[in-house]
């Protein structure tokens, strides 16, 4: 029985990458605000960057728990690419509004590297 493209190896490193990137940027909000906010600036509506923070660190752990069982569906391929996407497009466009710090841009390149990477595991299974 031939292995599913989702048992690839590739795929699954950049599963596991993403979540290793997603659940500790996304808990750190959560749980060391002050430290947060002295790099990316302060906040306005702290629950608003919990709020963020607790789906970023839940979709790291899906995302994760996907990668370790072998088990990276398209539905995972899509949730990894699309997050970081939406999160890229947010850190670029509030940059640009001058409405977040220019810090954020760190983040939108390291989404963008995230996206480079799934598209190439996503080549590489062909």
């Amino acid at each position: 029985m031939r292995a599913s493209w989702t048992h690839t190896k590739a795929i699954r490193i950049v599963a596991i990458a993403q979540a290793i990137y997603f659940i500790p940027t996304g808990l750190w909000a959560i749980f060391h605000i002050s430290s947060f906010e002295a790099i990316t600036g302060p906040k306005v509506d702290r629950w608003l960057v919990k709020t963020v923070g607790a789906l970023v660190g839940v979709v790291g752990g899906v995302i994760a728990m996907a990668g370790v069982r072998k088990r990276v569906t398209p539905e995972i391929v899509v949730l990894g690419i699309g997050s970081a996407a939406a999160l890229g497009a947010i850190d670029v466009v509030y940059v640009a509004k001058r409405r977040i710090s220019a810090v954020y841009l760190l983040d939108a390149l390291g989404e963008v590297v995230l996206i480079a990477a799934w598209c190439n595991a996503l080549r590489k299974r062909r």
